[in-house]
């Protein structure tokens, strides 16, 4: 499987004519090559960073989402469930628009395309996060939420105190693999201006016109940056598993 893989990966450039390839925009080895690739990479540091911050502003909306859908009340539940399938229902690309083009003309209230684009991230994926968290603390045992109540804890203090530190082994594996998928939806924020790597492949192709070799290029980036994030992600799954 993995050797199909590399053939699909490998097949349509040697299908190329070797004067249509222009590898020499991104080689190392002359001075336009090397300008290049430092224009190209650095739209890296925005890319984790927009995931980075966007993944946590989206674990904190989720949790307070998932909270209502504990409760015995069926209007707080439905309170739950209507977000979600809401947010889920929106397609990312066009809440980001909406939020940097459409939110300023409905309500005077504006933000930069950095900004947007983190709000636009983090409502979309805390859509999921709320899930995530739903089924993590649904998967305690009722018994352990009434050891708490025998206690004398409130509900808060049940979740906080009980319930929430066994969940979070379910939860963090989970929020990882969501990690993954932010980090590919980011390169989505390149539409509103954002300097992110796809922002920069796109304007190093109108320069140069070698989309073949700058998108090969940027599917390599954001292959490597998954990968080493997939892989602490396993780490952090075997870890939890084994404790």
């Amino acid at each position: 499987m993995k050797i199909i893989l590399l053939l699909l990966l490998i097949l349509p450039l040697t299908s190329c004519r070797e004067q249509e390839l222009g590898w020499f925009i991104l080689s190392p080895g002359n001075v336009e090559g090397l300008t290049n690739l430092k224009f190209l990479l650095s739209g890296l540091t925005t890319t984790i960073y927009i995931s980075v911050v966007s993944i946590i502003m989206s674990a904190i909306i989720g949790f307070i989402v998932a909270i209502p859908s504990l409760a015995k009340n069926r209007f707080l539940t439905y309170i739950n469930i209507g977000y979600v399938e809401i947010v889920r229902a929106i397609p990312l690309l066009v809440l980001i628009l909406w939020i940097y083009y459409g939110l300023p003309i409905m309500t005077g209230i504006s933000f930069s395309p950095f900004v947007s684009g983190i709000i636009a991230l983090s409502i979309s994926e805390s859509a999921f996060q709320a899930e995530i968290f739903r089924a993590g603390i649904n998967s305690i045992k009722k018994a352990q939420w009434e050891a708490g109540s025998s206690l004398g804890l409130n509900f808060f203090k049940r979740l906080r105190l009980v319930i929430f530190p066994q969940a979070i082994k379910n939860i963090l594996p989970a929020l990882g693999n969501q990690f993954v998928y932010v980090l590919k939806m980011s390169s989505l924020v390149s539409i509103i201006g954002i300097g992110d790597l796809t922002r920069k492949a796109n304007e190093l192709v109108v320069s140069t016109y070698r989309p073949l070799e700058i998108y090969t290029f940027l599917i390599l980036e954001y292959l490597v940056l998954i990968l080493i994030v997939s892989y602490f992600v396993r780490k952090l799954e075997k870890k939890l598993r084994n404790d």
